[in-house]
Formats: structure tokens, C-alpha cells, sequence
């Protein structure tokens, strides 16, 4: 069973390819929703060199982002590279 942990926000790394999928009115709205309840799911990452890589949870990580979170719930998994 996958394990939560809390990671800095700024040891996360976005991938190019995923970023291009970021819609920020998506995330914005997500913000408001975190503002009330809270992230119901962790986002998930994968361990690179030196910082962990998103694999899924882009527009749950950039929501957290703009409420100015500095460390974000997430499961470390064993992720294919993208």
C-alpha cells in the first residue's frame, strides 16, 4: 500500500510535456475547492536525480501553488518516464 508523504512544493519537477496540459481556469477553480476542503487526493511523484518528477496531480500541484502551500501530500510511485 502506497505510503503519503508531505513534499516541498520546489522539489517537484513538471516535465515539458505535461505542463503544456495545464489549464488554469481548471486549477484556479480546484483552489477554491482546496480553500474549503482540503486536497482529497495526493498528487503522485516518482523519485528522479535529485527531486521528485510529477506523474499525475498537475492541476492539484498548481493549485496548491497559487494558495502558496509549501509542501503538498503525495504518493511516491514507480511511474514509467514520460
Amino acid at each position: 500500500m502506497l505510503k503519503v508523504q508531505d513534499i516541498p512544493i520546489d522539489e517537484i519537477y513538471v516535465p515539458t510535456a505535461r505542463r503544456k496540459t495545464l489549464d488554469e481556469a481548471k486549477a484556479a477553480e480546484l483552489a477554491e475547492d482546496i480553500l474549503e476542503n482540503g486536497l482529497k487526493i495526493p498528487i503522485q511523484v516518482r523519485q528522479g536525480k535529485g527531486r521528485f518528477v510529477l506523474a499525475e496531480g498537475l492541476h492539484r500541484l498548481h493549485a496548491c501553488i497559487s494558495l502558496g502551500e509549501e509542501k503538498i501530500p503525495a504518493y511516491l510511485v514507480q511511474a514509467r518516464k514520460f
